[in-house]
């Protein structure tokens, strides 16, 4: 499981945590993630994360 951080705020999608609160189920791989998924802190895009390597 990967992790990636939004550009703007640092919100960190963790994909063993997925994000319930806007739908996405714990286990959700980021690539599977829909589109139009926006971050729950700032609004930026699924576009504006970066993986981070470990």
């Amino acid at each position: 499981m990967r992790r990636y951080r939004c550009r703007y705020c640092s919100h960190v999608y963790d994909e063993r945590l997925g994000d319930p609160d806007s739908g996405i189920a714990p286990g959700t791989r980021f690539e599977d993630i829909p589109d139009d998924w926006q971050c729950p802190e700032c609004g930026a895009s699924k576009a504006d994360y970066d993986l981070i390597e470990a």
